[in-house]
């Protein structure tokens, strides 16, 4: 069996090659923006497998195989024997033979793992429990736009502990920042992933001590998906957490708002953050796309030609 370059988390790559796939990102941003047609994976197909709704995900990866010269197949749990109980890697060995990629967007981060260790082409994660790394690529390039090197600089993190919150930690690792998270007692960052990042990562119960000189602060909805029946105890438990103007006001004069998106207004993050000029959501939403597409160049060869 082949093997194939996956990714599954930030830590499938070097730093050096994460910091070539933004800026990568930054390029064909730029050509797509000068309508310059760049196909360099005319006639490779991405299988796109949903277990998890998603807006961003889908249309990001769908609309980026596309512009690329490929094509993407969509299939949610009702379209695919996985849902149905059929083992993974043998769902895995059977799609990676007609396909040049897969994306997965799933619960179990085990989902993923299992599948990459039977597939002869390239697996994605396109968000898991533990890590949503393709949105960190986005996060990352849209600092770079901005502000240029984001290494060394301060980053905190207001909410749950939850993938994003992951993924922010291993960016901490592999993009050399400090990060700062404040987060309720209990809804702390898994702790493995805090052991791997070591004094890079501090956890703090206060959103304001995490956001002082902050030259990057992200958030993200207090519900995930499958926690739905929590969502009470939630509104309750990280309401002094909102981001808000003020809260903003005690970070760097330069600082940049992120969030991943979807923003519920009034509860996360205050009911006029995204109008702030120190917003950048709508960017970083769009850089998915762009990360994406430098990310499937990056790991799906160019499709054969004869000579």
């Amino acid at each position: 069996m082949m093997s194939a370059r996956h990714f599954l988390s930030l830590m499938d790559c070097t730093p050096e090659e994460l910091l070539s796939v933004i800026r990568r990102g930054t390029e064909l941003k730029d050509l797509r923006n000068r309508g310059v047609l760049f196909e360099p994976l005319k006639n490779r197909v991405l299988g796109m497998i949903f277990e998890k709704s998603s807006t961003r995900t889908r249309l990001s990866f769908e609309a980026g195989m596309i512009q690329l010269g490929g094509q993407a197949i969509f299939l949610s749990p009702r379209d695919t024997q996985l849902g149905r109980g059929e083992p993974i890697g043998d769902c895995a060995i059977v799609m990676s033979s007609m396909l040049d990629a897969v994306m997965i967007r799933t619960y179990a981060h085990s989902t993923l793992t299992e599948f990459a260790a039977n597939s002869r082409v390239p697996v994605i994660n396109g968000l898991s429990d533990d890590l949503h790394p393709c949105q960190l690529l986005a996060d990352m390039q849209t600092f770079l736009e901005h502000r240029g090197s984001i290494q060394g600089k301060t980053v905190a993190w207001i909410g749950d502990g939850n993938n994003m919150c992951n993924s922010y930690i291993e960016a901490a690792i592999q993009f050399d920042f400090q990060l700062r998270v404040a987060c309720p007692e209990g809804f702390e960052p898994n702790p493995q992933f805090l052991a791997q990042a070591g004094d890079r990562v501090k956890v703090v119960r206060d959103p304001k001590e995490a956001v002082t000189g902050a030259h990057l602060v992200s958030t993200d909805v207090w519900t995930s998906m499958g926690q739905e029946d929590e969502t009470a105890r939630r509104l309750q438990t990280f309401a002094p957490y909102q981001v808000n103007r003020e809260l903003l006001d005690l970070a760097a004069d330069d600082v940049l708002f992120m969030h991943c998106l979807p923003a519920h207004r009034g509860e996360e993050i205050s009911l006029d953050l995204l109008d702030d000029p120190r917003a950048v959501a709508w960017d970083q939403a769009e850089n998915r796309l762009h990360a994406q597409k430098a990310l499937l160049e990056f790991l799906v060869a160019p499709a054969y030609r004869p000579a």
